[in-house]
């Protein structure tokens, strides 16, 4: 069953703001007890070209699990704009593939229909076989992740070399007709928990900045400032 992500990302900035999220989650019956810790490497690819896309398509075609072919198939085939990247997250190495249904980026932005698998290899493997496809590293990104989930809607409060304090709020969606009623919902969350979305233009110019200096933040503390 394809699933349709909605996403939406607000920047925290400082611990303090972060803390005062999770004050306001434990009000909407988060349980902070139940949180989902982790510590993430995710690594962001590039293709040149659509015959550098079908290699992959082609050579992961037979790495993807049977019972999750068709999906990683229908989304290559009918998605637009990918975003494709591999994760280790407490261990697990994963295949991430994404791909834009609104305006925005597969990247960052708030509609997307997603594919993920869990890989029995090292993330380094797995980056291999990409680069073996022909594809390029767009940049490496390290955060640490506290997740809380209640009902539908699940809150990541991360702590992102570069960015610093975000918050993604995300629900997904198996019907696509429902996308545009999802996203109203969501937003309506944010604004009762006290968070403003980071809007789509400033967020690329942060993404954009990170990409061509990702090697001075990459596993670091160190933030900056993008308006």
């Amino acid at each position: 069953m394809q699933k349709y992500e909605i996403e939406i990302k607000s920047l925290l900035g400082s611990v303090e703001n972060a803390g005062r999220l999770k004050q306001e989650l434990i009000k909407k019956g988060y349980d902070t007890n139940e949180v989902k810790k982790s510590s993430q490497l995710n690594h962001y690819f590039a293709y040149q070209n659509e015959e550098v896309l079908k290699s992959f398509q082609e050579n992961f075609s037979e790495i993807v699990s049977p019972d999750k072919l068709v999906e990683f198939n229908k989304i290559l085939d009918e998605g637009k704009d990918f975003s494709i990247r591999t994760r280790e997250s407490n261990g697990k190495v994963i295949l991430v593939v994404k791909a834009s249904l609104d305006a925005g980026t597969s990247a960052n932005g708030v509609s997307r229909a997603e594919f993920e698998e869990v890989l029995n290899m090292s993330l380094q493997e797995l980056d291999q076989k990409l680069l073996d496809c022909g594809l390029t590293y767009q940049a490496k990104w390290s955060r640490q992740r506290e997740e809380f989930t209640n009902n539908n809607i699940v809150v990541c409060i991360d702590k992102n070399a570069g960015y610093g304090y975000l918050a993604e709020f995300e629900t997904i969606t198996e019907n696509k007709e429902n996308v545009e009623n999802v996203k109203k919902e969501l937003e309506e969350f944010m604004n009762e928990v006290g968070c403003v979305e980071l809007q789509q233009d400033r967020l690329a110019r942060m993404f954009d900045f990170y990409n061509k200096n990702w090697a001075d933040y990459y596993g670091t503390e160190k933030i900056f400032n993008i308006e």
